[in-house]
């Protein structure tokens, strides 16, 4: 039993899609990830993604884009501009919280600023079940904290949005619904699709926890990094200025170069289920674990030109070379918000009208509309308690 790092495209790519290889970064998060879909291997893992693929087509995004999302971003945002100033790791997670909570199926009657606060509150400790491997406190006690809120989320959040869903179901058996009128998101697909996949409620909570988790905690950190280079890349290009507030694709392809550099894990793991070969002629033994090392992966020169190091949205690409590298995986575990999040390559003879932005490029405009810029008495901060890459603070004004 060895670790082997994975540092060529094409390496990474076949450890992605070969079905002898399974899921490892999270194995000590099991209280959160223990059997969401993304932990899941083979024909459950195949079961559970075809029926949540349901939602994750793009006419459902294109939807979530054009009439949902502009709504829960100007909500989120006015308090802070009427304030003028604000801090880009917590207003992202709240962004990005209330933004997935829509995805996610997680109700917000209230729809107050009281209200994301306290559902932020419950959002942290889920980051913090899914990232346990990377906690440098008492990682026991932090378990038993994070079942306790999982359990009070429950109470609070899915009981209530459980009660309403089937309710919606009773009256569409009956006629009296339209199939048009039942929410779109990830709990009502669970709750319709009991007779082909059961799940416990523990394993519902689970699932709507981490989908609550995974599109808020990896687009805020995208959002927060994005808005860190865009702030880097006008130091040199002040002409480009004008751009960041009234040009949506240069913003979109600023997200997928952020995205390459910095992927929301540096590295993705894999366990070897039975021995394997690569194309490459690299052996993998049976119980070895596959490091997939993203960041050099995306760097790679051959891809991405001599400056592949450098942040550059206005990167010329060869066709089939994706902008963000591999940071939303392929294959069978594949990112299934990817679209979402980040929208699609613009196509030639496309329109605006018509193309997918993602919610990060369309959050990251409404901060430049507004006149975001860095807070020039508070620099950014690092996060020391944990071993990743996250910016702790990063105070920023609106003018």
């Amino acid at each position: 039993m060895a670790d082997v790092t994975i540092t060529t495209p094409d390496d990474a790519r076949e450890c992605y899609r070969h079905k002898g290889l399974r899921q490892a970064l999270y194995d000590d998060g099991e209280v959160v990830m223990g059997d969401v879909v993304l932990n899941l291997h083979g024909d459950e893992h195949r079961k559970r993604r075809r029926l949540e693929n349901r939602l994750f087509r793009r006419d459902t995004f294109f939807m979530y884009e054009r009439e949902y999302f502009p709504k829960v971003i100007n909500e989120t945002l006015d308090p802070y501009l009427s304030q003028g100033r604000s801090e880009l790791v917590s207003l992202g997670h709240q962004l990005m919280m209330n933004l997935a909570a829509v995805t996610a199926g997680v109700d917000r009657p209230l729809g107050t600023p009281e209200e994301s606060f306290h559902l932020y509150d419950y959002l942290t400790s889920f980051i913090d079940g899914a990232t346990l491997a990377h906690y440098t406190g008492d990682k026991e006690a932090k378990k038993i904290e994070i079942q306790e809120n999982l359990e009070a989320f429950d109470r609070e959040f899915i009981d209530p949005g459980v009660a309403s869903r089937q309710a919606l179901l009773k009256s569409f058996e009956l006629g009296d619904l339209d199939e048009e009128a039942l929410p779109k998101d990830i709990l009502m697909v669970l709750l319709r699709n009991q007779d082909k996949i059961p799940l416990s409620r523990e394993s519902i909570r689970r699932e709507i926890a981490f989908f609550l988790l995974a599109g808020a905690h990896t687009s805020a950190t995208a959002f927060t990094r994005v808005i860190h280079y865009i702030f880097k890349w006008l130091e040199l290009h002040p002409e480009d200025s004008e751009r960041v507030g009234t040009d949506r694709i240069f913003l979109q392809r600023a997200t997928h170069e952020a995205i390459r550099l910095q992927p929301s894990s540096p590295i993705s793991a894999r366990w070897v289920l039975e021995d394997t070969s690569l194309k490459s002629g690299l052996i993998l033994s049976e119980g070895d674990r596959v490091l997939i090392d993203l960041e050099k992966v995306n760097r790679n020169k051959d891809l991405f030109g001599e400056d592949a190091e450098s942040f550059n949205p206005d990167r010329e690409l060869s066709e089939g070379v994706s902008p963000w590298g591999l940071s939303f995986g392929q294959g069978m575990h594949a990112c299934i918000g990817q679209d979402l999040a980040a929208g699609l390559v613009f196509a030639p003879g496309e329109t605006e009208q018509d193309h997918l932005f993602g919610l990060v490029p369309i959050s990251v405009e409404a901060m430049f509309f507004n006149g975001c810029r860095p807070d020039p008495e508070s620099p950014p901060e690092m996060d020391e308690s944990t071993t990743r890459p996250y910016f702790g603070r990063y105070p920023v004004v609106f003018s």
